[in-house]
């Protein structure tokens, strides 16, 4: 269970958002203020467009927005464990810095923390989202291919969405997740999920508003060869723990 008066954490990683970096703290801090929410935001941005200065000017007067990020692009997993890292609340999640999902969506996901659920995550596969700008067809048709083949190399039972932007944990289960989560890319979404369902934490799929962004920043061919690449990664891994685990067990047995 989580406080309601504990800090939210929230990590925008932004590569190359310099347009839309300002508008996104502005909404962002402005919403929790009116909640009354005490927050924590850190913007992971890479990349050489501007955003890291842009962010930085907004946190010149708002001192619980911190920003991070090299000029190079390091990947959007790498983004979110660094933020993980130094964040301070007792709910940890982080956001699409283009805001594909209303942070208004917040609230819903919340009250799943508050109920005892230890990680939170929108959705857009459940019949009550609501999807207001749909992708082009090529990428729902990509997505739909992704979910059948991520789902017969890593196994992820009862999650319909497993690569929308907008996740929250409970500030010990982040901790535990990203400091054993290892992919920099796309991808890191699916291995935290799969590390937390093997790791027996209470996992909440809830709808969400969303709409798509047109200005993609994943590359189709290189991009999923990548994270094709990844995902395989990411069955290997889990298969070690899972015999790190076997075998810890069986020793414990034997004592």
């Amino acid at each position: 269970m989580v406080n309601r008066d504990c800090v939210v954490s929230l990590i925008l990683p932004a590569y190359n958002e310099a347009e839309a970096i300002s508008g996104t703290l502005a909404e962002v801090t402005g919403y929790f203020r009116s909640l009354g929410r005490r927050y924590d935001i850190i913007v992971a941005a890479d990349g050489e467009d501007g955003t890291r200065d842009r962010a930085r000017e907004f946190a010149r007067w708002d001192d619980a927005v911190r920003v991070i990020g090299e000029p190079a692009r390091r990947g959007k997993g790498k983004g979110v464990r660094e933020g993980v890292n130094i964040a301070t609340g007792s709910i940890i999640g982080f956001a699409d810095a283009d805001n594909k999902v209303p942070i208004s969506e917040y609230e819903k996901l919340e009250s799943w923390l508050y109920s005892g659920f230890d990680v939170v995550i929108g959705s857009r596969g459940l019949a009550s989202s609501k999807v207001e700008r749909q992708q082009p067809w090529y990428r729902r048709m990509g997505a739909r291919g992704f979910y059948h083949f991520m789902h017969a190399v890593v196994g992820m039972p009862g999650i319909e969405d497993t690569q929308c932007g907008f996740k929250f944990f409970r500030r010990e289960v982040a901790r535990d997740l990203f400091s054993q989560q290892r992919i920099d890319g796309y991808m890191f979404d699916v291995e935290v999920l799969a590390l937390a369902q093997r790791l027996g934490y209470r996992i909440k799929e809830a709808p969400i508003r969303w709409h798509d962004d047109p200005d993609s920043r994943l590359r189709l061919l290189t991009g999923n060869l990548r994270n094709a690449i990844d995902i395989f990664k990411i069955r290997s891994y889990c298969r070690r723990q899972q015999s790190v685990s076997a075998v810890t067990t069986a020793v414990g047995s034997s004592d």
